[in-house]
This record gives C-alpha cells, structure tokens and sequence, in this order.
C-alpha cells in the first residue's frame, strides 16, 4: 500500500469514527450485550484495543496498562486481525482464556479498520485458571505484586455462554458488513467546506457521469487550470480525479446490478465505461469482487430476507 492510499484510509477511519450511525450502534451493541465494542485500525496495539471504552474486561484494561503486559497479547491480537483480514469474522482464545473477536470493516479492497470486541469467559473462570495466566504473565515480567493486583479484576470479568456470545458476533458481522457500505458512502461525499471549484467539479461529473470525463473538460467547468484543479481536488477529497470517477460509476453499478435483467455489459456502456474489461477491472479494485460475483450474493441476501 502506498502513502497515498494510507493517508487516504487514515481520513476514512477517521470519519468513520465520528460518523453517526458508529457511535449509535456501538451504544446499542453495548447496551444490548453488555460487550465492549470498539473500531480500532488494523495494526492496533492490545494496549488501543483494551483499553479507553466501556465494557471491557477489567483484567484486559488493568493488564495493557502495563507495557511489560503487552507482549503476551501481541501475538494472540496480530493472528485474530490476520484471520479477519482474510477470512472475515473470527474469534479466538487468548492466554487468559477469554475469548475475542475481530470483524473486518473495508473500503472496496482496503481494510480501514476492525470492529473489537469479547473479552469474555465462556465459563466461571477457577483458580488453576488464574494460576496459568499468572504462570504466563510471569514469563512476560510482571511481579507477584503486579499479578496479585490482577486477580480480582480476572474473576471480576463477564462470562457469556458460547451460543449467546455466537450470536453476538454474528449481530456485529452484519453491522461490520453495513459499516464498510457507509464507508464507500463517506470515501466519496463532501465535507461540506470544500472549495468552490471543488464543487462545482463535484456537480459537473454527477450530471454527466455516463460520458467521457477528461480532465481538461472538468477543470474548466471548475474554473481552474489543469495543474491547479489536480491539486485542489486531490486536497479536497483525498482522490485523484480518475479514482473519484471510477468510485461514482462503481457505486451506480451496484444499483444497476440489482436488476437481474440486465446484462452486465449494458450496464458497463450504460455508466461510462468504454469496454467490459475495463469495467470489470475498475469494479475488482474497488470492492475485491467481479460485478458477476457481487450480483449474485447480494440478490442471494435479498431473497433470504
């Protein structure tokens, strides 16, 4: 991934921390489960992902106080993040015995951030239970002092039954599906104080996004010079003008693609694009799926409902 792209994604994190429907749904999630629930970005440490929200396990947010600590949490945390990454929504046990899920919120085909959350016990935890962690903890350089500080934070942590916590996470993989659909949403929508050229660019591509775009034309309905509008656009929106038109004409396509009768070549040439390779490039990049694929799944989740 280049600096562009990171930068790119650091703002799209960014708002969709910020975005409403994040903060009512993290409020309800928590209220409704009792779970903490936190969207971190992908290489968060343990020390991010435990601590600083409602919820969390006591242990957790007591233990990643301590730098020493983290290390026994690094490599349980980067194999859950590599396994959503790729797989989608997974959970995994901890040294503690706690449980923890990761559900993977994307941009198209990059990975802007993880929806955290668990932290839990399947069962009432014993003492031979805390006598392995504190066993663990002591290898990574705690004290008896430090770990006996623990122990009534480790039996203080909630406990959900294995099927109530399942159908947990199965409720936070659809919102995590929603999210990276609101994020599409944000990657192209104004802030609201951009320029005034930026605008009217903005204006211009919407009313005639099924025609040829060149920059020459939308810079002089922006008033700008080619040199200047690139920069100012780019400053703008985080995209360049090519990358903010194929975003706009992918988003019509998925519209366009709910409708079983129309053949994916038509709607190629219906939005803008010059050949069907083209098009199905331009879609693989922005969401990781060929039109064919995408029309297929999302008509199989509309008619299950």
């Amino acid at each position: 991934m280049n600096h562009e792209t990171d930068t790119f994604n650091d703002a799209l994190f960014g708002k969709l921390l910020q975005s409403e429907l994040l903060i009512t749904y993290q409020e309800a999630f928590r209220c409704a489960t009792g779970l903490p629930l936190k969207l971190v970005k992908p290489d968060a440490t343990p020390r991010e992902i435990c601590t600083g929200f409602d919820n969390v396990s006591p242990f957790c947010a007591k233990l990643n106080v301590c730098e020493k600590a983290c290390g026994a949490c690094v490599d349980i945390n980067r194999r859950l993040t590599e396994e959503a990454a790729i797989n989608g929504p997974s959970s995994c046990k901890c040294f503690t015995g706690m449980s923890a899920s990761a559900v993977p919120v994307r941009c198209g085909g990059s990975l802007i951030g993880m929806l955290r959350t668990g932290h839990v016990f399947h069962k009432v935890p014993e003492p031979k239970d805390f006598d392995r962690t504190a066993a663990t903890l002591a290898r990574q350089g705690l004290t008896k002092d430090d770990i006996e500080k623990l122990r009534t934070a480790y039996f203080q942590t909630r406990v959900v039954e294995p099927e109530r916590y399942r159908s947990m996470v199965t409720l936070l993989a659809t919102f995590g599906e929603q999210l990276s659909k609101h994020a599409e949403k944000l990657a192209i929508v104004s802030d609201g104080d951009e320029p005034e050229a930026v605008a009217r660019a903005r204006k211009f591509i919407e009313k005639t996004l099924a025609d040829p775009l060149p920059l020459p034309l939308v810079a002089r309905h922006a008033g700008l010079s080619e040199s200047h509008f690139c920069r100012v656009f780019k400053e703008a929106t985080g995209l360049t003008l090519t990358d903010y038109i194929n975003r706009r004409r992918i988003e019509w396509a998925k519209k366009e693609l709910l409708k079983p009768q129309a053949r994916v070549s038509e709607i190629a040439f219906h939005i803008g694009y010059q050949s069907l390779s083209q098009f199905n490039r331009s879609f693989a990049r922005f969401t990781g799926n060929s039109p064919t694929n995408f029309r297929r799944e999302e008509l199989s989740k509309l008619a299950a409902c």
